[in-house]
């Protein structure tokens, strides 16, 4: 079965693909899933087919089979890792932020309670 797909329906599906997967917070995975199936994407690709009635719950109807054909292509992988790189970063960027003020708040806190006080009186003054 040989499927066209124009280049604006692949930019489409890439981006549908790349949003599932960073809005559940899954880009890491997602990402190391595609760099590890980038050797072997014809058979991947092929591979997709066996799974269609698993993938509903992204794609409808003929989404599927053209994906699966435009993931025969290796730029298209790329352009999929990167997209999902992008999106990841974006959707999920407020999120790491304030992960990343609460670890510093932790370490300050344990800085402290060894001695170094100067930190902690910073702690209680952001709150």
């Amino acid at each position: 079965m040989i499927v066209e797909v124009s280049k604006e329906r692949t930019l489409y599906l890439i981006d549908k693909v790349a949003k599932f997967f960073a809005e559940r917070r899954l880009g890491a995975p997602a990402i190391l899933f595609c760099e590890s199936m980038r050797p072997l994407n014809f058979i991947g690709s092929q591979v997709m087919y066996m799974i269609t009635p698993f993938v509903n719950v992204i794609f409808q109807g003929r989404e599927f089979e053209e994906f699966a054909a435009i993931m025969n292509e290796r730029e298209y992988m790329d352009l999929l890792i990167k997209r999902i790189d992008a999106l990841d970063e974006e959707y999920n960027a407020e999120q790491r932020e304030k992960e990343r003020l609460k670890r510093q708040r932790f370490w300050r806190k344990v800085r402290g309670w060894f001695g170094s006080h100067k930190d902690s009186t910073k702690d209680t003054n952001e709150g």
